[in-house]
């Protein structure tokens, strides 16, 4: 079983906005360390919740039953050109971030798959094969950066689960990573 967290940015790139050629050249990261260890650290357990509820046992449980994390899936805004499986200096950036975060204390023993996927061009074969060297570039990256491989599982899924409705559109050239609670 895999716990994912969406990022608002992914729901932008799914709309086709895209970066500005200013962002391409003078990239920024799309989020902070601290944005994504506060998405994937164990949320420390408070107790029971403090609540009256006036009603039945079992609508009281109901309504004040702990909310969990929202699943989804975390983008780490690692996008591809056509036909590639290089970093670009924006993909870089932002996995400089996604390295930091790993680093911390509070991550250190998760595991993450890391899921590259492909637009919908090409044939299946191709597209699985440059999938999983996307997912590999960026585990080779982070390796780099200090994050132990053994966090680190890549696999690639070719053009089979495209976002948004365009499976032809550039945002499908991209790598996704989930937490592994398996």
């Amino acid at each position: 079983m895999c716990s994912k967290i969406l990022f608002p940015l992914a729901a932008l790139a799914a709309a086709g906005l895209g970066q500005s050629a200013f962002a391409q050249a003078n990239p920024r990261p799309a989020y902070k360390a601290s944005d994504i260890v506060s998405h994937f650290a164990p949320q420390p357990d408070l107790g029971p919740p403090r609540a009256l509820c006036i009603g039945t046992e079992s609508e009281c449980a109901k309504a004040i039953a702990p909310k969990p994390k929202p699943a989804g899936n975390f983008d780490l805004v690692v996008n591809f050109e056509y036909n590639s499986a290089t970093l670009t200096k924006a993909a870089k950036s932002n996995l400089d971030e996604f390295a930091k975060a790993l680093k911390d204390p509070r991550l250190g023993s998760a595991a993450f798959l890391v899921e590259g996927h492909t637009d919908g061009k090409g044939s299946d074969e191709f597209n699985l094969d440059l999938s999983t060297r996307r997912a590999n570039a960026v585990v080779e990256y982070l390796t780099a950066q200090g994050v132990d491989t053994a966090r680190l599982e890549a696999k690639g899924y070719g053009k089979q689960k495209p976002i948004g409705g365009n499976p032809l559109a550039s945002t499908n050239r991209r790598v996704e990573t989930r937490l592994r609670t398996e």
